[in-house]
């Protein structure tokens, strides 16, 4: 397939996934780098009260608000 076959394919909505290799797919400065962080109780207590409103893990909570804050300071 051509590279503007595949643009127009995926512009249209159609599925385009039968074409990627999928095996070999990653994000691009999406690599992960585990760290340790120590919080306080009342800030991981928080940090629970706000992931089970949300219905997500503490770990996804940081990661959000983390991000946020760094795309506010660009």
């Amino acid at each position: 397939m051509k590279t503007e076959e595949f643009d127009k394919a995926f512009d249209d909505g159609s599925d385009i996934t039968h074409y990627l290799d999928l095996d070999k797919a990653r994000r691009i400065k999406q690599q992960h780098k585990r760290v340790n962080v120590d919080f306080p109780v009342w800030m991981i207590d928080s940090l629970d009260k706000e992931a089970t409103r949300l219905v997500v893990s503490h770990q996804s909570v940081i990661k959000i608000w983390l991000g946020e804050r760094l795309q506010q300071q660009k």
